[in-house]
């Protein structure tokens, strides 16, 4: 099974190279790890002790970000090195202020491994969700390095949990310690023989609550609102942006604000084909914004603060993958409305329950559910209380973390 693996790194290689001629994330994926170990001997003094947090994307690091930052809290002198796999989290949070580096983190074979924790030289590893790779776990395990999996969440269908997942599940015995977000998870793993594990809950729900905290206002959007009804529609795609621009065509008393989840030249001109007449956030300053319907951002790092100015909030990617976050919404008292497929998301399921959200799958779903929220303003104070009352997962994270950082 490891030589598949092995091949399967090598392939997945090949094949990004090959996107990266004309797929600009590939290329930024890349061009990232390019003298990547040359960077790293440049940047890190291996003779200290780091902590080492690796995220998959931008969303596992806002979902890891509590604990880093509250272990920086704790401990100022500990030095602390972030990596990411994708471009997505890398290009946006590459300049993040209490990391010693932050890298791309080099493919998963074993003398990348073996050189990248030679450089590093981590006192601690810790992991977010999901992101499982051998070598990388071996040579922490082999080293008696602790290696934490936070805000984990394991569904029945991964490999692990099947009869011809044995590789899979060593992974996990390399894992000194998994917290997990729900019972099921727990159960899982116990299922299997993994018994370090911990109910934890998850990291995220700290993050939006301590959002909302600190929030600052935006000033250009408050004049842009004027007092209008707004939806908020946050990391939208182009299905999710179709829907949107015909239920807006009947409804002129309110307000859109849109911020895509790819905001590339080409996907904000598709953006700014569907809405005519709309304003683009880069240009509130020269224009006065009253006056306007819609409100494009097409720049990066604005929707969590967005919310705050919100009715009811659209979440995107429902019609793709899945969902992407509903709790920055919803911590801010706003209900929320997504595409169809969000059942790998415990959250989304918990609010539907509680009334404070809503699954559509065409216009006309759309308009209800607005219709919906509009006549019922105590939905999002239910989806407010739910953030309140799951926050916390932090704090027992830290109380086991401890004894491997004194």
């Amino acid at each position: 099974m490891l030589c598949l693996y092995n091949f399967g790194i090598y392939f997945y290689s090949l094949l990004v190279n090959l996107f990266a001629l004309f797929n600009p994330k590939a290329k930024l994926f890349i061009q990232g790890r390019q003298n990547i170990f040359i960077h790293l001997q440049k940047s890190i003094n291996s003779n200290h002790r780091h902590v080492w947090f690796h995220f998959a994307s931008l969303g596992e690091f806002e979902q890891g970000r509590p604990v880093l930052e509250k272990i920086k809290e704790l401990y100022p002198d500990k030095k602390i090195v972030v990596t990411f796999f994708s471009p997505s989290g890398y290009e946006i949070r590459k300049n993040y202020a209490l990391a010693e580096g932050v890298f791309y983190l080099p493919l998963d074979t074993a003398n990348h491994a073996k050189r990248f924790i030679d450089i590093i030289n981590p006192e601690i590893a810790v992991f977010t969700k999901y992101e499982f790779w051998y070598h990388y776990f071996k040579i922490l395990k082999a080293r008696n390095i602790p290696l934490f999996l936070i805000s984990g969440i394991f569904r029945p269908n991964q490999l692990f949990f099947k009869w011809y997942g044995g590789f899979y599940r060593s992974m996990l015995t390399s894992i000194t310690h998994i917290f997990v977000q729900n019972e099921e998870s727990k159960e899982l793993l116990n299922g299997i023989g993994i018994d370090q594990v911990s109910l934890s809950g998850d990291t995220r729900f700290d993050r939006v609550f301590e959002n909302v905290a600190t929030v600052k206002k935006l000033t250009v959007v408050e004049e842009f609102i004027k007092g209008s009804n707004v939806l908020i529609a946050g990391s939208t795609w182009p299905q999710d942006e179709a829907l949107i621009a015909e239920w807006i065509k009947n409804h002129a008393h309110w307000k859109v604000i849109l911020a895509p989840h790819e905001i590339d030249a080409a996907h904000i001109s598709q953006i700014v084909a569907l809405f005519p007449g709309a304003l683009k956030y880069t240009s509130l300053k020269n224009t006065p914004p009253s006056s306007f319907q819609i409100l494009i951002i097409d720049n990066i790092g604005l929707l969590s603060s967005l919310y705050q100015y919100g009715n009811i909030a659209y979440i995107g990617g429902g019609f793709g993958a899945g969902i992407h976050n509903t709790l920055e919404a919803a911590a801010f008292g706003l209900p929320v409305i997504f595409g169809p497929r969000y059942q790998k998301f415990q959250e989304a399921k918990d609010l539907i329950k509680l009334q404070a959200a809503s699954s559509i799958s065409d216009g006309e779903g759309l308009e209800n559910a607005i219709q919906t929220f509009t006549l019922n303003p105590a939905a999002g104070k239910k989806a407010q209380v739910y953030v309140m009352e799951k926050k916390g997962a932090t704090k027992g994270i830290l109380e086991k973390i401890k004894p491997w950082l004194t």
